[in-house]
């Protein structure tokens, strides 16, 4: 997996570039949180719930069903009292995408058993054909030498075409403006 870090980043930062919409912080809060979700999942290891379990790591909560649930209650429920510029429809396929976004990141990642997209109405496991991002060492494994090159890779291969995409979408935005003045 990327790091949740990387999840996060690349998250808000592709999000930032998708929304026009001047949302609260806790839209912000709410797409990093989705991004990083999956991976509550690392909690099962202490419960003795084996990786490749429907309920272990990168199973069932790497699933586009999973996104879809949270992409739902974060839609309806996270927002049903205030305005954010964006229809509840709106809300729900962003959320879900977002969600969805750590699975496909998870996919492109040189190491772990693969991603149960799937699930749970197949326990097959998934990576993409091209797979570019060092998988990041879990827990406080993560705060050493091999973090750091996991991190490194993150920049080139997730944090870069983030940034890249979010000054596409600010150069498109500016371009719009330019010719409906002129």
């Amino acid at each position: 997996m990327p790091s949740i870090f990387s999840h996060a980043i690349f998250a808000t930062v592709v999000g930032r570039a998708l929304t026009r919409a001047q949302v609260p912080v806790r839209f912000w809060v709410l797409t990093a949180l989705c991004s990083m979700l999956p991976d509550a999942d690392v909690a099962g290891f202490a419960f003795g719930i084996r990786y490749g379990s429907l309920f272990g790591h990168r199973g069932i909560t790497h699933s586009i069903l999973f996104a879809l649930l949270v992409g739902v209650a974060i839609g309806i429920f996270a927002f049903r009292s205030s305005r954010v510029g964006l229809s509840t429809t709106a809300l729900i396929i962003y959320f879900t995408l977002v969600t969805l976004s750590h699975p496909l990141l998870d996919m492109m990642t040189d190491g772990g058993s693969g991603v149960a997209l799937f699930a749970p109405f197949s326990a097959e496991r998934y990576f993409l054909p091209w797979r570019p991002i060092e998988v990041s060492p879990i827990g406080m494994r993560f705060f050493s030498q091999r973090g750091l090159e996991v991190i490194e890779s993150e920049i080139v291969w997730v944090w870069l075409p983030a940034l890249v995409l979010l000054l596409a979408a600010w150069l498109y935005r500016k371009l719009q403006r330019s010719l409906r003045r002129g």
